[in-house]
């Protein structure tokens, strides 16, 4: 019974797992405290900030390195707004197909519709020279128009070039970036 070692063997990690872990469940909670100094990049309020946490760093790193975390919440956003596109890009594959020719260049040339739904699939079937122009042209858009002005803030790359929904009711902005953060 060889093919069975490997599911005995992930039940005993399993057990032991549950029993190390009850064992924890006696210790008191420790907390640590929330700060209500002002940060350098963010303070307490602000969009992110969770109520009752506030502002929690337990590292220190706004303070000791407030431009390094300015460029972690760009980051931040720009990952979130990839992590949405990929998530359009699996939702429209699986019901919509385009008419035509993706890549002529390959051999046999490549359909819309020979590309199969969702993230794996479509990675796998698509020609690397797709996929290089995929890329090209994001980080083109990322350099370019899409560039992060240092005098905005976080996650506003196009300013008033593009027209893009603002708003201007503070509290209606608050409750809409802390929503979708």
């Amino acid at each position: 019974d060889l093919h069975l070692l490997p599911i005995i063997a992930a039940a005993r990690r399993v057990m032991l797992s549950t029993a190390v872990s009850s064992l924890s469940l006696n210790a008191p909670v420790v907390r640590p405290a929330v700060s209500n100094a002002r940060m350098a990049a963010i303070t307490p309020g602000d969009v992110g900030t969770t109520k009752p946490l506030g502002v929690y760093d337990p590292l220190g790193l706004m303070t000791r390195m407030p431009d390094k975390y300015r460029r972690w919440q760009e980051m931040e956003i720009k990952h979130g707004r990839i992590a949405m596109a990929a998530v359009t890009h699996v939702l429209v594959t699986a019901n919509f197909k385009w008419d035509g020719y993706c890549s002529y260049l390959s051999f046999p040339p490549l359909k819309f519709e020979d590309i199969p739904a969702g993230t794996l699939g479509s990675w796998a079937a698509l020609p690397q020279a797709g996929w290089a122009q995929i890329v090209a042209i994001v980080a083109i858009l990322d350099n370019s128009l899409f560039a992060q002005d240092p005098n905005l803030e976080p996650g506003d790359v196009v300013g008033d070039r593009i027209p893009w929904v603002r708003y201007d009711d503070p509290e209606v902005k608050f409750f809409k970036l802390n929503a979708e953060r």
